[in-house]
């Protein structure tokens, strides 16, 4: 499976943006996505999940509230919509996919090259 995520951008603090991971050639509807990001000097840390059918979802506390994740699995794309930014949103984001189910570990088997989010005070 090979994920294409895109989206990403410069966006002042408070704004939003929209990320998509798409695949292209396979069906997605039997994966779950995850979305994780990874800041600079720091460990790749998940951000949120879906699992195949969009009825179940979980994010990490330091978006709650701010991102939603959903899918579209007739357009074979997942999204993260991302609000009310903050700086130390800053990080390149990437999704990652599997059939094993959803985790919050990078337990997955597939993973996008990664989109960047910079976010300015």
């Amino acid at each position: 499976v090979q994920l294409q995520a895109s989206g990403g951008g410069l966006v002042q603090a408070g704004g939003s943006l929209r990320l998509s991971c798409a695949t292209s050639g396979r069906t997605f509807s039997s994966y779950a996505v995850g979305w994780f990001r990874q800041a600079p000097g720091k460990e790749r840390e998940f951000a949120a999940a879906i699992n195949w059918n969009g009825r179940s979802t979980s994010y990490a506390d330091s978006v709650k509230g701010r991102f939603t994740i959903s899918r579209d699995n007739a357009k074979n794309t997942v999204y993260l919509q991302m609000n009310s930014l903050k700086p130390e949103d800053t990080a390149v984001y990437y999704c990652a996919a599997t059939q094993r189910g959803m985790f919050t570990s990078p337990s997955y088997d597939y993973w996008g090259q990664g989109t960047l989010v910079t976010v300015s005070s």
